[in-house]
């Protein structure tokens, strides 16, 4: 009782830790976030979304090694879906608890049975277990400054993930569930349809107090046979939830893998979320809404650390807010990100250190103020690309990806100006120097460089 007690105490302490507003849209640019009081776009390099659902994973050393990149990012599901071992062929996948470790919302039956291990679950009553540990979760992330993305639900890409997700009605006690996995999230069964609403309300209701906190609806709702009208209905049903709270959180829906643009947009969503988005054309595609645009799950093109900084660094400076590499170094025994990634992505620490590199060229910037152009750069290297963002006369952020050396030319307003290059791999300064503009291209000439290159320039008046 008395431990009890203290993990009671602890989890309550860090629900209330930060009172202010949660996560929200920047008021005066709502492209970017507000959060604690800043102008905040979200990078990260993440775990693969179990670090709640599966108990062996310890998520603290995993916390502490974004906070110690600056990383400010994580996504985690809530435990309706989960994998088995071997699914997509990753290694130590954290989404795939081993055998009768995955907690969920529902408390467990006294009738053995789950496919999973131990005894199947009740959705008729909630495990408060679970969500202490969530709540945990999101506390400790939010002292580290670390928002967390909720994801309520997934479609069940393979029937492996159907036979685990309690909702399947071989996994409850409650005869809930004899559906075909492509009819789960689509308002075809009153009784899982009524399942899933409580569940969003109860989540609304225990995570009401945290500022680190935003929700996304479905991860990739375009598998799986998951309906836009299921969808619009979590989202209002989560609106109408928190109708009564002090404070609100956004809500995010994952659009599409690439690129498209979005037609009839949901008023209830403040976050329109792409995966693999490069080129990052989804952030031109729908700049029109006025809403952060994320790129908040990428991987599944090999090991190498180009192919996801050099997407990172291409999406947000092409305008976009959100950006989340999918990290198979984090696995139980290695929360620290330590594993050699055994997956069809990559990760690691490197990784890591890159991303919080360029986190920190974006933050060094007025942002707010700045809009994606790039039609102001010309002289890119054979099969270059650049993506920039400009503060007209004030401020530039340029990122070059291909080639070796560049002489750029830049439409600068007369004046004069300071240039920055830097090595987006290393994080260090490459060259500086000082420029004036008198003509309608002004050229600069780049230092060497492998594979890509980003420049800053300022007004020196």
């Amino acid at each position: 009782m008395r431990v009890s007690l203290i993990c009671l105490l602890v989890v309550q302490a860090a629900a209330v830790a930060y009172s202010g507003e949660p996560l929200r849209l920047h008021p005066d640019n709502p492209h970017y976030f507000l959060f604690r009081g800043k102008p905040a776009v979200l990078v990260t390099s993440t775990e693969h979304y179990g670090a709640v659902l599966n108990l062996h994973f310890d998520f603290i050393p995993y916390l502490d090694e974004l906070q110690s990149h600056g990383l400010n990012l994580t996504r985690t599901f809530s435990g309706v879906y989960c994998e088995v071992p071997g699914n997509f062929n990753i290694k130590g996948n954290t989404l795939a608890p081993a055998t009768g470790r995955l907690i969920a919302p529902w408390a467990r039956s006294d009738q053995p049975g789950y496919a999973g291990g131990g005894n199947k679950f009740d959705l008729s009553r909630w495990d408060e277990a679970y969500f202490e540990r969530l709540k945990q979760f999101v506390g400790e992330a939010g002292k580290r400054g670390i928002v967390v993305e909720l994801v309520l639900f997934c479609p069940f890409y393979e029937e492996s993930m159907w036979s685990r997700s309690p909702l399947n009605a071989a996994n409850n006690v409650n005869r809930i569930g004899h559906l075909a996995r492509t009819d789960v999230y689509a308002l075809k069964d009153d009784a899982v349809t009524d399942v899933q609403m409580a569940l969003v309300r109860k989540l609304a209701g225990e995570l009401q107090g945290f500022d680190n906190l935003y929700y996304e609806i479905c991860n990739e709702p375009y598998f799986g046979g998951v309906t836009l009208d299921w969808q619009a209905r979590i989202a209002a049903t989560l609106s109408k939830a928190e109708d009564d709270f002090p404070q609100r959180h956004l809500i995010a829906q994952n659009i599409a893998n690439g690129s498209t643009k979005i037609a009839d947009a949901n008023p209830q969503v403040s976050i329109f979320n792409f995966h693999y988005a490069t080129p990052p054309d989804a952030v031109a595609a729908n700049f029109h809404l006025h809403k952060p645009i994320g790129d908040d799950e990428t991987g599944f093109r090999g090991s190498d650390d180009l192919t996801y900084r050099g997407e990172g660094w291409e999406f947000l400076l092409a305008g976009g807010s959100v950006y989340d590499n999918l990290d198979y170094s984090f696995t139980v025994g290695h929360e620290a990100g330590t594993a050699t990634p055994d997956a069809p992505g990559g990760g690691g620490r490197d990784l890591r250190r890159q991303l919080g590199v360029l986190k920190r060229f974006i933050e060094s910037f007025d942002f707010v103020r700045m809009i994606p152009n790039a039609s102001i750069v010309s002289g890119l290297p054979e099969g270059g690309r650049a993506q920039v963002l400009a503060h007209r006369g004030k401020e530039y952020a340029i990122y070059v990806r291909g080639g070796s050396s560049a002489r750029l030319g830049i439409k600068l307003p007369r004046g004069k100006y300071r240039a920055q290059w830097l090595h987006p791999g290393s994080g260090k300064m490459a060259d500086q120097s000082d420029l004036e503009a008198t003509a309608e291209t002004t050229f600069v000439q780049s230092p060497t460089y492998e594979q890509d290159l980003a420049l800053a320039i300022r007004s020196r008046e």
